[in-house]
């Protein structure tokens, strides 16, 4: 007997869903605790919070985008002790050069012979702040490290500890000594977050924990080895036939929006990327692991949607000049394609 959820029969069995939903239930005990434990630090921001571990669930790196001082780098350091792994922040400058991130060879009096010295990118957690500051070079280096997940010093090849997350910063209100990212470097971020200011409550709260002597700490809720554990089993939730054919549709959309009688020609330049589709399966799988549920529904998908596109979509000269954003051609996709 086959699952029938939101109009959609699932072509697999109730006892093998059963048996993916018992686990994602108690994956999701464990990481609904995580939420618990970083608002104990972090006021609000529960959208990016909840995006930002969806990343961690799917094995995908973070580009955040924030006007300065809302947390970026308190939710990383946050995120970091609770799932008890290293972390490091590097501030991206103009003259930072590869070798300041990837390490180098430094020769050795003593044993009279070249030794390997291993940079911050030999962490866990990467916090990469301001990255669009950073010259080509440098972004070419760590562009390497984000997909092949090693590096290469001087010839010698260094394989990087898992589980291995960028989470990028940068800021949109200024652009003096900032490069533009490459296209290809962008496409590599699994998602984007734009975080908000604070709503009023917020605020207050805020400031009445930053002008007081009370210092909350949180404790590790899930070890490193959890974490790859949780990953591997994100792979195991199940998606059905029509759900990848509307995965597939919303992205090809994006790049043939007259086949779906949508208005966006001039608006588009350039299409999402099949990593569009491969990060939209893999986010939407740790969206459903994140509600208990051992398969994913067309909820799912547009729960993160916004995330995984609107760093992918290439709007015209057109578009952006009539205050057209990513956001709101991801919005117009949406309506027109008929979920499952």
């Amino acid at each position: 007997m086959a699952l029938r959820e939101n109009n959609i029969n699932y072509s697999v069995s109730n006892e093998d869903i059963k048996k993916l939903s018992e686990q994602a239930k108690k994956y999701a005990e464990k990481l609904n605790a995580v939420f618990e434990e970083s608002h104990k630090v972090v006021i609000g921001q529960q959208d990016a919070l909840q995006k930002i571990l969806i990343s961690i669930i799917s094995d995908g790196h973070v580009l955040l985008e924030s006007v300065p001082g809302l947390a970026k780098t308190l939710m990383v350091k946050t995120m970091a002790q609770i799932f008890n792994v290293d972390h490091v922040r590097i501030q991206f400058t103009p003259d930072l050069l590869p070798a300041d991130i990837l390490g180098t060879k430094i020769y050795k009096n003593v044993s009279g012979s070249f030794v390997t010295q291993k940079g911050p990118i030999f962490h866990n957690f990467i916090l990469a702040d301001e990255i669009n500051r950073a010259p080509p070079k440098v972004q070419s280096a760590l562009l390497e490290a984000m997909q092949e997940r090693n590096v290469s010093i001087y010839g010698d090849t260094f394989e990087l500890k898992k589980p291995f997350l960028v989470l990028a910063t940068q800021n949109p209100i200024e652009n003096e000594g900032t490069y533009k990212l490459p296209e290809a470097q962008v496409d590599r971020f699994a998602l984007k977050i734009l975080i908000d200011y604070p709503s009023k409550q917020e605020e207050l709260e805020i400031i009445e924990k930053n002008s007081s002597e009370q210092e909350d700490k949180v404790k590790t809720v899930i070890s490193p080895e959890e974490i790859l554990e949780i990953q591997k089993f994100n792979e195991k939730i199940y998606a059905d036939k029509v759900v990848t054919e509307y995965i597939a549709d919303i992205v090809n959309a994006t790049r043939n929006p007259k086949e779906y009688d949508l208005d966006l020609e001039n608006m588009i330049e350039f299409g999402a990327s099949p990593r569009a589709s491969i990060w939209l399966m893999r986010t939407a799988k740790a969206n459903a692991m994140l509600n208990g549920r051992g398969f994913i529904i067309p909820e799912d998908i547009k729960a993160v949607a916004h995330e995984v596109l609107r760093h992918r979509i290439i709007l015209t000269f057109e578009a952006e000049a009539n205050g057209i954003t990513s956001d709101k051609v991801i919005d117009f996709v949406l309506e027109k394609i008929s979920p499952p």
